[in-house]
């Protein structure tokens, strides 16, 4: 059964403890997410004149907007996962018809070559035959 941890992170230069049944380290690192955010939202022209909640919302809509970008590209690398899963099955489908078609074609070949070892022997056989008969 999951644990339930908590850790205290810094955000923004204020000390708060963060709880849930992820480890330390993933809250130390979503605390170092936000401070980059903070950080990058701190860099940008007129936003520290801005009142916290317009912060606070900024900070939301950039990092709703990261999400967003991810996991546009989670599906993307999703959809290039199910396409290489079906060129694999495509792939290992030739690759068992190709095999079939060699064990085919050995078969054939031995079939034609004990059929030709037969008609040798018949050949063999008449050409005695006709020997004898020209003698």
């Amino acid at each position: 059964m999951a644990v339930k941890n908590t850790a205290q992170v810094i955000i923004g230069g204020k000390i708060i403890t963060l709880g849930g049944y992820e480890s330390e380290e993933y809250f130390q690192q979503v605390a170092s997410y936000m401070n980059k955010k903070i950080t990058e939202l701190s860099g940008m022209p007129g936003y520290s004149r801005q009142p916290m909640e317009t912060k606070h919302t900024l900070l939301s809509l950039n990092i709703t907007d990261d999400y967003f970008k991810a996991r546009k590209q989670v599906e993307a690398y999703e959809q290039d996962l199910q396409q290489k899963d079906q060129e694999m099955y495509d792939l290992k489908h030739e690759l068992i018809s190709l095999r079939m078609q060699i064990e085919e074609a050995q078969k054939g070949r031995q079939d034609a070559l004990t059929q030709a070892s037969l008609l040798e022997g018949k050949v063999k056989e008449l050409e005695k035959e006709l020997d004898e008969m020209l003698k």
